[in-house]
């Protein structure tokens, strides 16, 4: 998850243009906020006592002859500041000028425990679907509490409440409606965590998150409160300039949890948010607690689940909350939309580039105006209908927009890939005679997850290419011949695999890369982000260049559930049975299909020692070396299943 999420960065201020010449047009003026729009703080109190600190921008003229304005509302844990003083905070709040100028009240709330709160802040709130009185309080009643008291004190509101928040605050946006107050008539979580030990900021597969996690925890640190903002924000100094050098040299995951610094650098103080989470290694029972899809229920507010194809953070929350609200609340109007986006990025960038590749167009901008807006405005105040399809999904590869009525598509056709011998990979299954790749990996030597230096998890190693692996003898290959016509898959991939290690405990690392021609040439220029049009980035050539489409870990000592590892028995056939998250993409016609696969993928999750230990207090030489052994023949044939849509059947949505 981002951790200084979208809404809590100024929106691109806009500049003014030179003197308009006598034959031009003037300008129209900045919009200023601060002319039509006025703040006020207040401590709201909540059922058991505490008082939420909760900054408001009314309108100036609310009330005044009648005029009204419906509510949107962010709750955070990053902080509503500046407090005091305003310092054209608005625009931290609004999702857009656009909402600016059409008039709401805007909302922030410090979350309990955080900043200017009250009480005890606790990761990923448990839900009490039973509350047996007023000490029993979680997100929703929170919320709920909070929304009565706004709408019986602030003037000029039309009794309507949106709630809308990315990362984080697209969780306590999603937590906030279950049993909902009859007032929130639309919400849009918005990169939303769902469960953070599946698939989300924590744990993929059962191995942990180790880059994300140790950057986020760096600074999100406990703190008493009430407290005000810092004065100067300080990043973290990881005295290093490659993390997979920095995280190898420091061994274990306790030894890592140990480094963190305070004020003081030279002075290590642990984290406890970071220790909690690597305490809880297995789907135990804190983090049942703190499962939310399957509390999604009792939701009367209109949904617009917002997510990214390359949100390295928080891909899974979206889909998973969508789906959770589809299922158990019939009848509430609820949409998808899935864009090329990378965490936040349909509020951060104008989402039409990631790293090299392109998406044709600046998608951010078409959705905050054709997408969200219209669907505030629908719900919130009586506007037109926004006629947002069922599920509107942003097809990487051929860069359209696609509109379907359920997600995934009804139309699509699983279809399996085999992994075959020479390192192909074909849909007919292979013959029935034993046969099976090999690979030594060594937990001491892992797998980069990128082919550069770099600190944390850079977002676009989501699409970087795969060429530096595919070299290294420590990962397998296959791929397909040049596709005939293109191949459009949607929706979750399946895996299976059969395995066998002389290891006690194994990672099983399965990427899913689009192999681009090798007579394929340099991108068409575009514009970097934040830069002029007339800037040219470097082109770079494509030829054979290996694209990521999806990757992800299965840790097999979970093979057979999250919450009961187990150790491998050496030499013994094992099959894995996984998915990796949700795609939209068209593999073009001339491209090729390839699968690596390989046992670590450092430091974006932490090294498996390969024996069955406790693995945050592993010693040195409990990281074993193993030989990994992938079957693909006979009834031990190892696949991926996609889902296929044809293109034909496919309704594109107008380019935006």
């Amino acid at each position: 998850m981002l951790r200084l999420p979208a809404f809590l960065l100024l929106l691109p201020g806009l500049t003014l243009a030179p003197a308009a010449r006598a034959d031009e047009a003037p300008e129209a003026p900045k919009y200023e906020p601060r002319e039509h729009y006025t703040k006020y703080e207040y401590r709201i109190p909540v059922r058991d006592g505490k008082k939420l600190f909760t900054v408001v921008y009314l309108p100036k003229d609310a009330g005044q002859g009648g005029k009204t304005y419906p509510l949107l509302m962010t709750r955070t844990p990053y902080s509503c500041g500046p407090y005091g003083v305003d310092r054209d905070g608005i625009r931290r709040l609004a999702p857009s000028e656009d909402f600016l100028k059409a008039g709401y009240i805007f909302v922030c709330q410090d979350v309990r425990g955080r900043y200017m709160s009250e009480g005890t802040w606790r990761v990923m709130t448990p839900h009490l679907d039973a509350k047996r009185g007023v000490q029993d309080v979680d997100e929703s009643s929170d919320t709920h509490d909070s929304v009565q008291w706004l709408i019986d004190h602030l003037p000029g509101n039309n009794g309507k409440v949106g709630l809308w928040g990315i990362s984080y605050p697209g969780f306590y946006t999603a937590a906030s409606i279950v049993d909902s107050h009859p007032a929130i008539k639309a919400a849009s979580p918005q990169a939303p965590i769902a469960d953070y030990s599946q698939r989300d900021d924590g744990y993929h597969g059962g191995a942990l998150m180790l880059a994300h996690n140790y950057g986020f925890y760096a600074a999100y640190r406990p703190q008493q409160t009430p407290t005000v903002e810092p004065k100067k924000w300080t990043a973290f100094d990881y005295r290093d300039r490659d993390a997979y050098s920095y995280f190898l040299r420091l061994g274990n995951l306790d030894a890592i949890a140990s480094t963190f610094a305070g004020a003081d650098p030279d002075k290590p103080a642990t984290n406890p948010f970071f220790t909690e989470l690597v305490e809880h290694d297995s789907f135990d029972d804190y983090w049942r607690a703190r499962r939310l899809p399957e509390h999604l229920k009792n939701i009367h507010a209109a949904v617009l689940t917002v997510g990214g194809w390359y949100d390295a953070e928080d891909l899974a929350g979206p889909l998973a909350i969508y789906h959770a609200i589809e299922r158990q609340n019939p009848g509430t109007p609820n949409r998808l939309v899935m864009g090329p986006w990378v965490h936040g990025g349909w509020m951060r960038g104008i989402g039409q580039q990631l790293g090299a590749i392109g998406f044709d167009g600046r998608h951010s901008e078409w959705f905050q105006k054709n997408v969200l807006l219209p669907f505030f405005e629908q719900h919130l105040r009586g506007g037109a209908d926004a006629r947002l399809a069922e599920a509107t999904v942003f097809e990487t590869g051929t860069n359209v927009w696609r509109r379907y009525d359920a997600w995934p598509p009804r139309q699509a056709v699983r279809r399996s890939f085999y992994l075959q011998a020479g390192g192909r990979l074909a849909p007919g299954a292979p013959g029935a005679a034993e046969a099976f790749d090999r690979y030594v990996s060594d937990p001491n030597r892992p797998v980069p997850f990128i082919g550069y230096t770099a600190l944390g998890m850079p977002k676009d190693y989501m699409v970087a290419d795969q060429r530096f692996a595919a070299t290294r003898p420590d990962v397998l290959v296959y791929e397909t011949e040049p596709l005939e016509e293109d191949l459009t898959v949607a929706g979750p991939v399946g895996v299976e695999l059969f395995v066998a290690s002389t290891g006690t405990d194994a990672d099983f690392v399965v990427k899913l890369i689009d192999v681009w021609p090798q007579d394929a040439g340099p991108e068409p220029a575009q514009p970097p982000r934040d830069k002029p049009a007339d800037v040219e980035p470097p082109k770079p050539n494509f030829g054979g260049y290996q694209q990521l489409v999806r990757g992800d870990p299965l840790r097999a000592r979970f093979r057979h559930g999250f919450d009961k590892p187990e150790a491998l028995v050496p030499g013994r056939v094992e099959a894995l049975r996984f998915e990796l998250p949700d795609v939209n993409h068209s593999f073009r016609r001339g491209h090729r299909l390839m699968v690596q696969v390989q046992s670590s993928w450092f430091p974006l999750i932490d090294r498996n020692p390969q024996s069955f230990v406790r693995i945050r207090s592993a010693r040195p030489e409990d990281f074993q070396v193993a030989t990994q052994t992938v079957y693909r023949g006979g009834a031990q044939a190892s696949r991926i299943e996609l889902r296929v849509v044809d293109p034909a059947k496919a309704q594109a949505a107008a380019k935006p």
